[in-house]
């Protein structure tokens, strides 16, 4: 079987689809799920008193367009989620001053004040990039003062020190501006319950950051793990904070929903083992089975993905050891699939240039998954094939925004927590896109 580096090498990204069919996209296989089952009902799992295992992450609200044209957070809709999860066991919101172009936090806000203080945690973070020295502490300080605004509380649950990958990044941006004394003094006041920080990075990294806890004493850290990353880093990871009792938070346990909409062969794995439960939930299972666990983040953006993970955690059944052998095993399956590792978490964006990164890396994944890519005339239906791929990429990203505006500045790689080499990624695409107009395959 061709290997993820040979297929992109070929063809700039084209090659054999590896036998990779279309499954229902992350809507769909939930709401699939939800037309057969009751309301979800039950106890919300734990595997802390205090904190629900299915936690919310607020960086997917819905977008509108608002009276002026621009897009803004439905709040009404956010206000239904949330009502909704509150209901149903869910404690933990999680957000960010830069998510939603700056909106999340007070969309989030804005829905959780309308319930009793003691019905939810806030989780947010100190969101400080490209500072350092004395900009870096003013840029941080302003971010937890206005987060308490947003939140009118005079603490905040759970604090973190947004997206680091190492000690360099640490002592840039907290350490030696002092801002990080600072949000200690603040925990000792009980400002801050609970204080953490959030990883994308190598093991080196993280086990400098794990170096200073004897110093600052983390009260929990949140990682990237689900059962594909688990056979990488995701396992390292966990054990370490596991053997020094930190309580874990879970990020991408979907990868950006990709395990959600998985190649058809796995997908058939995974239903013939379950048939009545979705593909999404065994991501949601594998990772909450692990005790260290405090909660699974998920950026339910639709009811249906609300509703779906509720099953999960409702009464929650943990994989058994076979169950997690047989997953992660699926897990290496999946890595053999050329597809790109882009979560859709938009760190990456504002592209100066315009470009529409995660549209574009999505519409390549989806052909792939569909079987639509093209690989040259002698593929059957071939024209067709052709004209609908190059229909459906000028349909789904603006001319203005596709690949080929990428002038290789590189900015956008500093801010992948993925580590994709994205103006590659781009340039083999636009390449792509290139030979199937001109058909010189």
């Amino acid at each position: 079987m061709m290997n993820r580096r040979d297929f992109l090498k070929n063809a700039g990204l084209g090659a054999a689809v590896l036998g990779a069919t279309a499954c229902n996209n992350a809507k769909s296989d939930a709401a699939i799920h939800a037309e057969s089952n009751a309301e979800p009902h039950g106890t919300m799992a734990r595997h802390y008193p205090e904190v629900g295992l299915l936690g919310y992450g607020c960086m997917r609200w819905k977008m509108i367009k608002g009276e002026d044209g621009k897009e803004v957070i439905d709040q009404e809709d956010v206000n239904r989620l949330v009502d909704y999860a509150i209901e149903h066991g869910v404690n933990y919101f999680d957000s960010a001053p830069v998510y939603l172009k700056g909106q999340s936090e007070e969309a989030t806000a804005k829905a959780l004040l309308r319930h009793p203080r003691e019905d939810y945690l806030i989780a947010t973070k100190c969101s400080s990039f490209g500072a350092s020295g004395e900009g870096a502490f003013r840029m941080g300080f302003d971010m937890y003062q206005k987060s308490l605004e947003y939140y009118k509380t005079d603490h905040l649950d759970y604090y973190l020190l947004h997206s680091l990958s190492g000690l360099k990044a640490f002592n840039e941006r907290f350490g030696d501006c002092g801002l990080v004394d600072y949000l200690v003094k603040e925990r000792e006041q009980g400002h801050i319950r609970n204080l953490g920080f959030s990883f994308h990075g190598t093991r080196e990294g993280f086990d400098e950051l794990l170096a200073l806890h004897d110093k600052y004493h983390w009260d929990f850290v949140q990682i990237q793990a689900n059962y594909v990353d688990w056979n990488e880093d995701a396992e390292y990871l966990y054990n370490e904070l596991d053997r020094r009792e930190i309580p874990v938070v879970i990020m991408e346990p979907l990868l950006g929903g990709g395990l959600s909409n998985v190649p058809a062969k796995i997908a058939e794995e995974l239903k013939s083992r379950d048939p009545q439960s979705s593909v999404a939930s065994w991501a949601f299972r594998f990772i909450g089975s692990y005790p260290r666990v405090l909660t699974v983040l998920s950026g339910m953006t639709y009811m249906e993905h609300l509703q779906d993970n509720l099953r999960t955690y409702l009464d929650f059944k943990p994989l058994n050891q076979e169950e997690v052998s047989f997953l992660t095993s699926m897990g290496r399956k999946i890595k053999e699939y050329p597809l790109i590792g882009c979560t859709a978490c938009q760190y990456c964006m504002p592209c100066e240039y315009g470009i529409d990164i995660p549209g574009i890396f999505r519409f390549y994944n989806d052909r792939v998954n569909e079987e639509t890519y093209v690989t040259g005339p002698e593929q059957k239906h071939y024209a067709r094939l052709r004209r609908q791929y190059l229909l459906k990429y000028n349909k789904a990203i603006p001319t203005v925004r596709q690949a080929d505006h990428c002038i290789n500045c590189r900015k956008c790689m500093s801010r992948c927590p993925q580590r994709i080499r994205i103006p590659d990624m781009l340039h083999n695409i636009d390449e792509y896109l290139e030979k199937l107009k001109q058909e010189t395959f």
